[in-house]
């Protein structure tokens, strides 16, 4: 048990019982208990199998390769319709939990299974995701926001279509493009830290000033 989970816990207050049983159901399944992402994270092999986190209206199992199993209760949810890969286990109360124990333990174990067979998502193919009016305008217009943006990786542009394209208005969409301009022309990611690093990567904590 990683004392940093503890703190982790002791500061959720809305689903401290559940998120507690939770963490005891996973690490009897023998996965090393890590803090990645400010979540309780569990890892084979030191690669991230399951991580625990809580929201306003459920608390929940995030399976990283989720799409790769069998699902054989049908309780598997796909966050939105952009999350290839990740599934989440969702409850409202601790009692779904203690019903499920058994279920989500095989679950983990199968998980387990698929990181060892080391398969892999098909992932969608980049030039499969429609880039949003607004971006194309705003790259009509701006050769240097054009041009660092077709430097970028394909897995950076496609973070920033996505991150682009969520919102149903117009004008949210141009703001977030204006926002985000100054980190697309610096070469960064949505998600990339001045230090270089992703904020999401182990490595980085996070805490640098990021470019606005």
């Amino acid at each position: 048990m990683n004392p940093e989970v503890d703190i982790i816990l002791s500061k959720s207050k809305k689903w401290h019982e559940e998120l507690a049983v939770l963490r005891s159901i996973v690490l009897d399944c023998g996965l090393s208990e890590e803090v990645k992402w400010k979540q309780p994270c569990y890892t084979f092999n030191k690669r991230n199998i399951i991580i625990i986190h809580g929201f306003k209206e459920y608390c929940a199992l995030l399976f990283f390769n989720g799409a790769l199993l069998n699902d054989a209760n049908g309780i598997l949810i796909q966050q939105t319709k952009n999350v290839q890969v990740g599934r989440q286990i969702r409850f409202t109360n601790l009692a779904q939990i203690v019903e499920l124990k058994a279920v989500l333990k095989a679950y983990i174990f199968e998980a387990i299974e698929v990181e060892k067979s080391e398969l892999k998502v098909a992932l969608k193919p980049h030039a499969e995701y429609t880039i949003p009016e607004e971006l194309k305008i705003a790259l009509a217009k701006n050769t240097p926001l054009k041009t660092a943006f077709e430097a970028l990786t394909p897995g950076r542009q496609r973070g920033y279509i996505l991150h682009f394209t969520a919102p149903v208005q117009s004008k949210t969409r141009e703001s977030r493009i204006e926002n985000c301009t100054p980190k697309i022309i610096s070469g960064k990611g949505l998600t990339d830290c001045t230090c270089g690093l992703s904020k999401r990567m182990p490595n980085c904590d996070g805490s640098h000033k990021q470019l606005r």
